[in-house]
């Protein structure tokens, strides 16, 4: 951990701990927890490649339009600048895209845990520390897949370990981070 991370959770910790606002004797939900960005999980290969299909526009390949789209989607300022840098930092080969090996290899040592989590909060739109159907909807749309209210409720359902009917961190963790079925 380097010691700009180190002095970052300690200030983060120290504001939690004197946070004035927070009533004393609440318990700590997720949103309280401070993540550690030290883990990473080792995504599925498969899994990748279809995330990898689902921002391309033409096979094998993402342009710099592709990911402009993508962040533009998600409201990202400057996302024609951003793209840029994405697809300077992983054209290793120099042909102006990123194709599927320059994709991996940016994922070879894993996705950190704090990837993850910042991606809880792309789809917690509403910012209530949960994941309705509806926001998952909402997130897939921007994405260009089309599912219907009623698959994205199966998908909250399948992944909901308390049934309430949203997907809190700890079940987006437990999604996120478990080992993939072969089928």
């Amino acid at each position: 951990m380097s010691h700009l991370s180190i002095l970052s959770f300690k200030y983060n910790l120290a504001k939690l701990r004197f946070k004035s606002s927070r009533p004393t004797g609440r318990l700590l939900s997720a949103r309280d927890r401070q993540y550690s960005d030290l883990g990473t999980y080792k995504p599925d290969d498969d899994e990748m490649k279809k995330v990898f299909n689902m921002i391309a526009s033409q096979p094998d390949r993402i342009s710099k339009k592709d990911l402009q789209v993508m962040l533009e989607r998600f409201g990202k300022e400057d996302a024609a600048n951003e793209a840029r840098r994405m697809i300077c930092v992983t054209d290793h080969n120099k042909n102006g895209y990123m194709d599927l090996d320059e994709f991996m290899e940016v994922h070879k040592h894993g996705v950190q845990l704090g990837d993850i989590r910042r991606a809880f909060f792309v789809f917690d739109t509403d910012e209530d520390g949960r994941i309705s159907a509806e926001e998952v909807m909402a997130v897939l749309h921007k994405l260009g897949d089309s599912c219907s209210l009623e698959d994205c409720r199966k998908m909250v359902k399948e992944v909901d370990r308390n049934h309430d009917g949203f997907v809190d961190m700890d079940d987006f963790m437990a999604m996120m981070t478990r080992p993939r079925r072969k089928p």
